[in-house]
């Protein structure tokens, strides 16, 4: 399912770990937070800015 998300919403957050700026991947409808190596989901358009629901990377 695809969900329109808001480009200017997501530029505006950042990793609530690290306070780093987030690389969106549109494929996965994740915020990617390179600094934490955590992948934070996109849930019907919303981003869950939560550590605990973030996916580690590789």
């Amino acid at each position: 399912m695809s969900v329109n998300v808001d480009r200017r919403m997501l530029e505006a957050l950042i990793c609530p770990q690290t306070h780093a700026t987030l690389r969106y991947d549109a494929a996965a409808q994740e915020l990617i937070s390179e600094s934490a190596n955590l992948a934070y989901p996109i849930r019907n358009g919303i981003p869950v800015m939560l550590v605990d629901e973030a996916r580690p990377l590789g």
